[in-house]
């Protein structure tokens, strides 16, 4: 008789481990597959962060006789994408490696700095301010995200760039810093095209066609820029700053920058 009680108790005990064992990469399994709902979240062009207020000098670059058709256009493009990836990505790369407050606070008083174009910096603050306010009523159970909210939104001590808050954030969703990279340049990429189709200079169905003629040029800007610290941020096509800086000047305009 305690020889079959003992045998029932050791097979309670097996029963045991092997449900908390399974329970370990269910756990895992699920974790991960929210990830990818946020990620895909925070791709989605309906999250109200402004960027779509923005052409990124396609507008004064257009009313400049610069761009004038769909070639123009993904040269133009390639040269958004190359600079975003020089100046900054990495500010993007270090802020998701450090998603701490303090680390930056000085990524963004570094860009502030940095940024000598008055319509871009306004650009990159009013997006960066959106996205925060955005992403912490979104994510309310990150609470580092709130804290960053509640401290931050609307303070004069830090200018809420956009690059450094969006690899702040995706830090602090769980990103790597590869996918968070590559996000950014997306993220770029969709807002000059969507800006070039209200700006009729390319319809809706060209426009999908460029965005995947142009994705193994952003793959290879994302493999010449990524995973380099903000000391070697550098500005590599002046002029897209000088077309930003004049959009402040037009006289009839659709988008902010």
């Amino acid at each position: 008789m305690d020889r079959e009680h003992s045998a029932l108790k050791k097979m309670r005990l097996e029963d045991a481990e092997d449900s908390a064992i399974s329970q370990v990469p269910a756990t895992a399994s699920s974790m991960h597959q929210q990830l990818f709902w946020s990620q895909w979240q925070l791709l989605d062009s309906i999250l109200p962060t402004g960027g779509f207020a923005h052409s990124y000098g396609l507008e004064a670059a257009m009313q400049s006789r610069i761009v004038n058709n769909q070639e123009d256009l993904r040269l133009f493009l390639i040269q958004v994408l190359d600079n975003i990836g020089s100046l900054l990505l990495p500010f993007v790369y270090c802020a998701s490696r450090s998603p701490e407050a303090a680390a930056w606070v000085k990524l963004d008083q570094l860009l502030d700095a940095t940024l000598t174009n008055e319509v871009g910096r306004k650009a990159s603050t009013s997006q960066g301010s959106a996205l925060l306010r955005v992403a912490a009523s979104v994510f309310t159970e990150i609470q580092p995200l709130q804290d960053l909210r509640r401290t931050f939104l609307g303070s004069m001590s830090v200018s809420l760039h956009h690059a450094p808050i969006f690899g702040l954030i995706c830090g602090l969703v769980g990103f790597d810093s590869e996918t968070t990279q590559r996000a950014y340049m997306f993220v770029a990429m969709r807002d000059v095209i969507s800006a070039a189709t209200r700006l009729n200079l390319i319809g809706p169905l060209a426009a999908s066609v460029l965005q995947h003629q142009v994705a193994p040029d952003a793959e290879k800007m994302l493999q010449k820029w990524k995973d380099r610290d903000v000391s070697e941020a550098s500005q590599t096509a002046p002029l897209l700053d000088a077309l930003q800086g004049c959009h402040a000047y037009m006289f009839s305009r659709l988008f902010c920058s």
